[in-house]
């Protein structure tokens, strides 16, 4: 899949179709992979930490989460590109593993996050196969820890991996799975408790004016001030030093 440079990392350039299509593939070859879903969060993470970036960019495929990235693909190389946020692959991507038969497994969470999911997908998907659940203690893990989490979630069938640790912990994870475990993972961050109805997400006219992280800030203002704060004034001073540069470029 073919990737644009959004400032810091590379981002795949597709339909939010082709992408969902393109996820499920891996998932149903069971080809070890990682999906990231990328936000300004992110993308100035990746710009602070090139260690980071490059883990990022090592990913099969990296989504547009936000409208700002996808607004950057028509600011930077005039392309319009779908928003391919992962409150909306997730359900998706449920979906298509209850036609298609894709066992999925749940990585990261709390115990009664992970519990309340197992009951909605009871209720809500039967046809689902829930292959495993794992909720990893909080700190890092041993290297025997690491072996049989691999060994559990290879055992278990699944195809696809859903991955609850937050970013950055959660793509870094995945880049270190990478080979090792045999599926298709995705890092969904806090789109899990939405979906599942422990949270509620932003009105549709919130997320098409890329407003969802202000409705998120009302909800978590404590933990999500600083973080806003700095990640969206840093994206957008780095997004006019792009465009002045490209512009630049032009002209000479």
């Amino acid at each position: 899949m073919k990737k644009k440079k959004i400032i810091s990392i590379d981002v795949s350039a597709g339909k939010y179709s082709t992408i969902v299509d393109e996820i499920i593939s891996l998932a149903a070859s069971s080809t070890s992979s990682y999906t990231c879903v990328a936000n300004v969060h992110m993308l100035v993470e990746a710009y602070n930490d090139p260690l980071f970036a490059t883990v990022v960019n090592d990913a099969s495929i990296v989504t547009s989460d936000g409208m700002p990235l996808a607004w950057c693909f028509k600011l930077l190389y005039n392309v319009n590109q779908d928003r391919v946020a992962g409150m909306d692959l997730l359900p998706d991507l449920i979906k298509i593993c209850c036609k298609k038969d894709i066992p999925i497994f749940v990585y990261g969470g709390t115990s009664p996050m992970l519990q309340r999911s197992a009951e909605f997908f009871r209720k809500n998907f039967p046809t689902l196969k829930v292959a495993g659940m794992y909720s990893p203690p909080f700190r890092p893990l041993t290297p025997q820890e690491d072996l049989d989490v691999i060994d559990m979630i290879n055992s278990s069938g699944a195809g696809l991996v859903f991955v609850a640790l937050g970013c950055p912990k959660q793509e870094k994870w995945m880049a270190s799975m990478h080979g090792k475990i045999n599926a298709s993972m995705i890092g969904i961050g806090g789109a899990l408790p939405v979906f599942v109805g422990m949270q509620k997400r932003a009105p549709v006219w919130m997320q098409k004016t890329s407003l969802e992280w202000l409705y998120r800030l009302g909800q978590e203002p404590k933990r999500l001030f600083k973080r806003y704060f700095v990640t969206n004034t840093t994206m957008i001073l780095l997004l006019i030093k792009e465009l002045y540069l490209n512009r630049k470029k032009v002209s000479v």
